[in-house]
């Protein structure tokens, strides 16, 4: 046997260990993948999974500051490749995934969403109704910038929910961040949408005898040294 084949056997013998669960043999199977293979297509109904996993994260009140642009178009990827360190796997995966931040919290879109929230659910809440009226007293009052970071950190809930869902779709995927937002933003005309990107993750397949971070152990720092207990 192989060394690469070894190393291989000994990692499905730890991700498949007997205290494992399904979603945490996923989440130790999966890596930033650095070669999709081009030739593979996600199926739809995986990726609509994927979407709807980023779709139910929580979010800051409720609002879901930000939205998600799915980008299958070769010559559109491939213009995002250009804008993004030529990074392979945006082009050699079937699916980009592009998570875009309100630019601003306005009174608009506050009460769009509470609204949105009491027709939902049939009636209204005077506690509810009186958290709005607080959100409308400070979010629009903090500053354009403020607010685009707080509605980015609420995208990036949604787009560490994306990536377990494909995990467990046992589907590939890389975060990036690697791009220029302000050349990706006029490509894609969020601006003109109140939005302004914020990370992007390509979907696919590995190519692993291609990949040169395949085959290597997935390096974590261990739990004593992550976790601390206050007691």
């Amino acid at each position: 046997m192989s060394p690469t084949a070894e190393l291989a056997a000994e990692l499905e013998t730890a991700i498949h260990g007997p205290d494992a669960t399904p979603l945490i043999e996923r989440l130790q199977w999966r890596y930033a993948t650095k070669k999709m293979d081009p030739a593979r297509q996600v199926p739809e109904e995986k990726v609509e999974r994927i979407l709807e996993a980023a779709r139910l994260a929580p979010t800051s009140s409720g609002l879901q500051p930000f939205e998600v642009l799915l980008v299958t178009q070769p010559e559109v990827r491939q213009r995002i490749q250009a804008i993004a360190w030529n990074q392979a796997q945006i082009t050699d995966g079937s699916h980009l995934l592009v998570f875009a931040a309100w630019d601003d919290y306005t009174p608009e879109r506050i009460n769009a969403m509470f609204d949105y929230t009491n027709a939902v659910r049939g009636f209204k809440n005077e506690g509810w109704e009186n958290y709005r009226n607080m959100l409308l007293g400070t979010y629009p009052q903090r500053g354009a910038e403020v607010n685009f970071q707080h509605a980015a950190r609420q995208a990036y809930i949604a787009l560490s929910a994306a990536l377990m869902a494909a995990a467990y779709e046992a589907v590939d995927s890389t975060p990036m961040e690697g791009f220029d937002p302000d050349a990706l933003d006029t490509l894609l005309g969020l601006r003109a949408r109140g939005l302004r990107s914020v990370a992007i993750v390509p979907l696919g397949y590995r190519q692993a005898d291609q990949d040169w971070l395949a085959p290597l152990p997935k390096v974590r720092r261990p739990r004593e040294q992550f976790v601390t207990e206050v007691l």
